[in-house]
């Protein structure tokens, strides 16, 4: 056995991992933690092994709702938790919150840290909040979340004060840290694009991120004869329960109502040519997209929903707007496409929040002494397993 604490972190896709996590387990790496990543592997099978992680390919898929399926899943994770012995467990989202934190209480490892991401599809839409399902989600949330003792991180207060108030988590566990920070060196200014206007909604293609508010908007704007380009860029997530067919992306770049430039690795360089950065989204965490456009100095229009206004101020470095609202986000769009002066000041204003408050060794300096703070709490013996 190793003298170094043993790190495992429970994320659904390795792409979500290599996008969102990636430097965080970096420095908890270079901090002298022996780190596993337990993910459904796709796209980065690799690059993540060549970063000197233990890589263990998992078959936990979001979207599955088969019971005998579901069982399998939670069993394999009792395997792997066996097999790894963490001293700390990093879950991330619903399903790894929910299945992980029942396999460490099987398996006993001495930390359980679940981190919410958001609250996910059944958290956006009022029937589904009322419906059964929800209802059972927060029980088991409830259970597994008090069996396995865990701290519960959250990325807004919003989140946070919705799952104390319905009982699921305790005040005292739960610690909040605004997302996961943006690389400022990475996602700087550029100089203004010149030419045609481009209207940018980065995002996954789920109904819940406001994509159908957004087409709409550029429907209603491009009929009014505005000369801009409204461009989807984000992959397709089959296995996200809101998730927008393809077929439907490609009816709607037909009619000339947008573009759709998919999934993308070079984000940096389409907020450069971006003249304004736009999230529609019907709920958050804290939007990883709409601090690089910040950080980029790029405007911002977003709905007024947790998460988004946590980044964007309104009329100080975005406008925000209803949500669900496709006449007030062409409006607001319209608005900003229309002053140039506003939207460079505002976009200044971006780029000084982010570096003042997510630049990402500010929120990776809190998250490793969270886990400090949490391993000094228990009695384990790094180089023998648990205590």
């Amino acid at each position: 056995m190793t003298d170094r604490p043993r790190l495992l972190y429970l994320i659904t896709e390795d792409w979500y991992f290599w996008s969102h996590r990636l430097d965080l387990a970096r420095a908890a790496r270079d901090a002298g933690f022996e780190v596993t990543i337990a993910t459904r592997v796709t796209d980065h099978e690799e690059q993540i092994q060549a970063e000197g992680f233990h890589l263990v390919p998992i078959s936990l898929f979001r979207r599955s709702r088969n019971p005998l399926r579901e069982l399998g899943a939670i069993m394999e994770l009792v395997r792997v938790y066996r097999r790894v012995q963490p001293h700390l467990v990093h879950h991330v989202a619903m399903k790894p919150i929910l299945y992980g934190s029942l396999a460490a209480w099987v398996v006993r490892v001495p930390v359980v840290l679940n981190a919410f991401a958001g609250l996910g599809y059944l958290f956006t839409n009022s029937e589904r909040q009322r419906g059964g399902l929800h209802w059972v989600l927060r029980a088991a949330l409830r259970s597994v979340i008090g069996r396995s003792g865990s701290t519960v991180l959250f990325q807004n207060e919003a989140d946070r004060d919705e799952l104390v108030q319905s009982g699921v988590v305790q005040p005292s566990r739960t610690r909040i840290i605004a997302g996961s920070g943006v690389d400022i060196n990475a996602f700087s200014v550029k100089p203004s694009p010149a030419g045609t206007p481009l209207v940018v909604l980065p995002s996954r293609m789920l109904w819940d991120k406001g994509v159908g508010e957004f087409v709409q908007a550029a429907r209603d704007l491009k009929g009014k004869g505005a000369d801009a380009r409204f461009v989807l860029v984000g992959r397709c997530d089959e296995d996200n329960p809101a998730a927008i067919r393809r077929e439907e992306l490609a009816q709607w770049v037909g009619e000339g109502a947008v573009e759709w430039w998919g999934h993308r690795d070079d984000m940096s360089a389409v907020y450069e040519g971006a003249t304004l950065v736009v999230l529609p989204s019907y709920r958050e965490g804290l939007p990883k997209v709409l601090l690089e456009a910040a950080a980029c100095g790029k405007a911002i229009v977003a709905a007024d929903v947790p998460g988004c206004r946590d980044v964007v101020q309104d009329r100080i470095n975005g406008v925000l707007v209803p949500p669900r609202d496709s006449s007030a986000l062409a409006t607001a769009i319209a608005s900003l496409l229309s002053d140039q002066d506003t939207r460079e000041t505002m976009g200044c204003r971006g780029r000084e929040m982010v570096v003042a408050k997510w630049a990402g060794p500010k929120i990776i300096e809190q998250v490793l002494n969270l886990y400090n703070d949490m391993l000094k709490t228990t009695a384990t013996d790094y180089s023998h397993g648990y205590a």
